[in-house]
Order: structure tokens, then sequence, then C-alpha cells
């Protein structure tokens, strides 16, 4: 069963770039045809996807943050990385990196096979 772990800073200046990393095991991230998604969920918000890499490699991200944010793979350590520049104290949340065997059209957790336990990444100076 592939298991999904997020790692990075838990706390971040605002204005700078937030950036986490999910290790992927028990599954390559290139097997076909799965997309690797970042989600975040804000303290008393609902989740919000941010963007995918799909098992080709092709990037997809939500219009609202596309201007700020970068994910990129490393197949050679099985691991994907989210980017996020210029965070603000909005950006505060629990980071997710999730797993789902179609394109991520919805953010409910149902949608996706497997989740990372999530990350908690706090904007503040």
């Amino acid at each position: 069963q592939v298991q999904l772990q997020e790692s990075g800073p838990g706390l971040v200046k605002p204005s700078q770039t937030l950036s986490l990393t999910c290790t992927v095991s028990g599954g390559s991230i290139t097997t076909n045809y799965y997309f690797w998604s970042w989600i975040r969920q804000p303290p008393g918000k609902g989740l919000e996807w941010m963007g995918a890499v799909a098992s080709g490699g092709s990037t997809y991200y939500s219009p609202s943050l596309e201007s700020r944010t970068s994910i990129s793979r490393d197949t050679s350590k099985n691991q994907f990385t989210l980017q996020l520049t210029s965070v603000t104290p909005e950006d505060t949340a629990v980071y997710y990196c999730a797993r789902s065997a179609a394109f991520p059209v919805r953010v409910d957790r149902e949608f996706y096979d497997s989740w990372g336990q999530g990350a908690q990444v706090t904007v503040s100076s």
C-alpha cells in the first residue's frame, strides 16, 4: 500500500518561500495514471486543492494560486515538492500530499486513495 509523508519547515516568515516535500513509499510516482496533489486546510476552513503533478510529469495548478505555486518531482527519490512564494499569514495551514487515480476535480477526502498525515506550516515573523 502506498504511503505518503510530508516534510519541511513548520515556520516560514512572510514574503519568503514555503517549500514542502512529499516522500512516497510502496509505489512509484511514475506509475500510470495517477495524480499527486498538494492540498491545504487553513484553520477553521475547508480543504483547498493547490496543484498536482501527473505520473507522466505534467503539472496542474489552481488558478487562484498558480502565480505563486510550483510543483516539481524527483523520480530518483520518489518525491514531489511544493513551492509557494511570497507567503502571507493567510497561507498558514496544514498541508497535505495525496494521490488520486483520476484528475483531481474534487477536493473531498474520498476522492483520493492515499493521504499523507499533513504538515502544519505557520507563516509568521
